[in-house]
């Protein structure tokens, strides 16, 4: 393919396969990931393994998104041998001990896509934490990641995954090797494999091949003498200015900053961040408390994106120090510029309780000048940097890629400074990464693999959007769940079961639904398949929109009286699961038929506009019907005693009677329902209730020929037949008050019909 960026943004808007975008260093995989938002369609997050790649890539960290302690993790249920030291996790620990809260599980049911940044230091066993989280969160074991597609970043060329050794005798029961390709989630589900090869940072074509070389183990004798041409002596170094350090260890880089530091005759000044809300250490981009000097060589860690006087990486020396001001002199143009504090944002993602779309939740910050002392840096701390000259220090290379990440951060050969010669002994590159790549890179048949991933998106699209067993099964759950629990309005009893019954009624209509769509697909009838879907995506839209009417009803009740937390959660679950389904059928017409006509770039803004305006609607009459007919703390309220409370009453009536007292009158169910801000299925079920106690005539609101119909339709039924066996029969032409109102008629008057 001859543009591998937009390739990569196709197989993530087009197919559900997850996939592994790699490239050598400075080929575009950060511009990708910070273009992301503007690029898919999908609802998604950004996760990385460490609390600074984290802040690099906008996202957050993996411990705190999945609530995984910071301990290995066994891919098995079974090792309770194991986890009973505190040292490892399984499936069974994970889950009772570190449990996901509601929140948590929202945002992962509410997403298309995760984003895992800098996986090469990604461990396999915290993938298949991963893995298990997601499967668990959403209610799907069948899928890796729970259905969820994955997009993996990173180069596997630089620096590797740490894990000690006394972890890795255990996990190596369970793995060959730490990296995250070897992970049991993705053994049947591989990455699709995306290598970009467009290389921004550098252009040097002889320093590019030397870069290749030593990133494939193939480093010839003619490469290393070309390197080490550019070393210099300890004297010659000490006489170069605007130039960084490139060291191996921590120690080595700490020891020279301070050196430089004290060896500056000025006095130091303090410069305090300042710190909001929630803000880990491990998370401090720069120092806490920041020492300066006159003459201290800085280097600026963010991109100024607002005037492009600086970049990350880009070097400086402090040139003034006032009591509120620092000035420094950029390198190379010796320009003057005022130092600004710049603001980074700890974030958590949460789901919108009135969108039910994706939001991010800013919960600290940090505020400090964008700099760090830069006589010398890390190797490891220098991922992801550019520098016009540095001086390479990897004499003591001790992990596999050390040499190539330190040498892919120069632009050119030319800023190339050795202040030891490199050894053929301290190159190296883990011979597993080759073989994968080898076993992986496979670029010529990325097209063809497009098109086949894309044709089983189509058919998975198909298949997923209108196939409700996952909703069923959620709804279900709940309702056995807080069976036990008893609720003081008797109409609110059975919501989560009837919601469930009306989505059970459709499933046969569904399958022949979905059968009808495969079979168009396979006959390759683009307009008829295209016209069907937009059909049933109308019907089902309507369908489910009047489930979560009933749904946000019931959770407004709740709400509004002594509420018990958990089933509280758990109905917000279910409203997240039925929105999410509503987003996928709106999307359906668009998505096949974008893919199947070769669309590349998919807008959903205007549905996502209308979803979120309709559903702001739902809640506004909901608050207010719900206002009129209960006080705080009244009836509706589930209680965690099994004895219901008579409800309170308005202006000495209950809401019952207020119902019974319009029927009355003379006023149409309709007309009731308007009156008071209700639903018609409400004051439905009020009449049923009426019905049962003798104390209004069913004819009061009910057609005699429509009581007649329902009565002939119940006697077809097998005795011991249930409501959702008489609303199936009946194909939801009325609803389960009208039903309940007709069993209460016949239970009364058996013996004269």
């Amino acid at each position: 393919m001859d543009d591998l960026l937009s390739a990569a943004a196709r197989f993530v808007n087009t197919t559900a396969g997850h996939i592994f975008l790699t490239g050598k260093a400075g080929t575009g995989k950060t511009t990708f990931l910070k273009n992301l938002g503007k690029l898919t369609h999908k609802s998604h997050i950004v996760v990385a393994p460490t609390g600074i790649a984290a802040l690099n890539a906008g996202g957050v960290t993996i411990h705190s998104q999945f609530l995984l302690p910071p301990i290995s993790f066994l891919p098995d249920r079974f090792s309770d041998n194991l986890t009973e030291g505190g040292r490892f996790v399984n499936q069974n620990t994970l889950a009772r001990k570190h449990p996901l809260n509601s929140a948590r599980r929202q945002v992962l049911k509410s997403i298309d896509l995760l984003v895992i940044d800098e996986v090469s230091m990604l461990r396999a066993d915290l993938l298949d934490a991963i893995d298990y989280r997601m499967r668990a969160a959403r209610g799907n074991y069948q899928q890796s990641f729970g259905g969820v597609q994955v997009l993996f970043i990173g180069d596997l060329y630089q620096l590797p995954p740490v894990v000690k050794n006394e972890q890795w005798e255990t996990l190596s029961r369970y793995y060959k090797s730490p990296w995250f390709y070897e992970a049991n989630a993705i053994k049947e589900d591989v990455p699709i494999y995306i290598e970009l090869d467009k290389i921004f940072r550098q252009n040097d074509s002889s320093f590019i091949s030397i870069l290749n070389s030593l990133r494939n183990n193939i480093t010839t004798k003619e490469d290393i003498d070309t390197l080490n041409k550019h070393f210099k002596t300890a004297e010659e170094i000490g006489n170069l200015r605007e130039i960084i350090t490139l060291t191996t260890h921590n120690y080595k880089a700490d020891e020279i900053n301070q050196k430089e530091l004290r060896s500056l005759n000025n006095s130091s000044r303090f410069f305090e961040a300042h710190l909001e809300g929630d803000f880990p250490e491990s998370m401090y981009p720069v120092q806490l408390n920041m020492e300066l000097k006159v003459g201290t060589q800085i280097m600026f860690v963010r991109n100024d994106n607002l005037d492009k006087v600086y970049f990350n990486g880009k070097l400086a020396t402090v040139v003034e120090i006032t009591e509120e001001n620092v000035w420094v002199e950029l390198s190379e143009s010796h320009r003057r510029y005022l130092l600004k504090r710049e603001r980074w944002e700890n974030k958590k993602y949460v789901v919108n309780e009135q969108t039910r779309d994706l939001d991010e939740s800013v919960i600290g910050a940090f505020e400090q000048y964008p700099i760090r002392l830069a006589w010398a840096i890390t190797v490891h701390k220098s991922q992801g940097l550019t520098f016009d000259k540095a001086i390479i220090d990897v004499g003591q290379a001790f992990a596999d890629g050390q040499v190539y990440v330190a040498l892919s951060r120069l632009r050119t050969l030319e800023g190339l400074v050795l202040r030891t010669r490199i050894q053929p002994s301290v190159i190296s590159t883990d011979k597993q990464i080759v073989e994968f790549v080898l076993n992986n890179h496979k670029p010529d048949m990325l097209v063809d693999e497009m098109k086949s991933r894309q044709q089983y998106f189509i058919r998975h699209l198909i298949d997923k959007t209108f196939n409700f067993a996952s909703l069923i099964k959620d709804f279900r759950y709940v309702h056995k769940e807080q069976s036990e629990e008893g609720f003081t309005e008797s109409a609110m009893k059975p919501v989560l079961a009837q919601i469930a019954e009306v989505l059970e009624a459709e499933q046969v209509n569904t399958e022949k639904f979905r059968r009808q769509l495969n079979e168009l697909l396979n006959a390759n009838d683009i307009v008829t398949l295209v016209e069907r879907i937009r059909k049933g995506s109308v019907y089902y839209k309507a369908h489910l929109f009047q489930n979560l009417k009933m749904l946000l009803e019931h959770l407004e009740i709740i709400r509004r009286g002594k509420r018990v937390k958990t089933y509280t959660n758990h109905l917000m679950d279910l409203d997240q699961s039925l929105s999410k389904k509503l987003e996928e059928v709106d999307k359906a017409t668009s998505l096949a038929e974008g893919i199947l006509n070769g669309t590349e770039k998919f807008e959903f803004d205007a549905l996502t506009r209308s979803r979120a305006e309709e559903r702001k609607l739902l809640l506004a009459m909901i608050s207010k019907a719900t206002e009129k007919e209960l006080p705080p703390d009244s009836e509706g309220a589930v209680k965690k005693t099994k004895k219901p409370r008579k409800p309170k009453r308005l202006d000495g009536k209950t809401t019952f009677d207020i119902t019974l007292d319009l029927i009355r009158g003379g006023m149409t169910v309709e007309q009731i329902a308007e009156e008071r801000g209700l639903v018609a299925g409400t004051i439905e079920s009020h009449l049923a209730k009426g019905v049962e106690e003798g104390k209004i005539s069913i004819f009061k609101f009910m057609p005699e020929e429509t009581v007649v119909e329902i009565i002939n339709a119940r006697r077809q039924l097998p005795e011991g037949s249930t409501s959702k066996d008489l609303y199936e029969k009946m194909k939801g032409k009325f609803g389960y008050g009208q039903l309940r109102a007709v069993a209460a008629y016949a239970k009364l008057n058996e013996s004269s019909i």
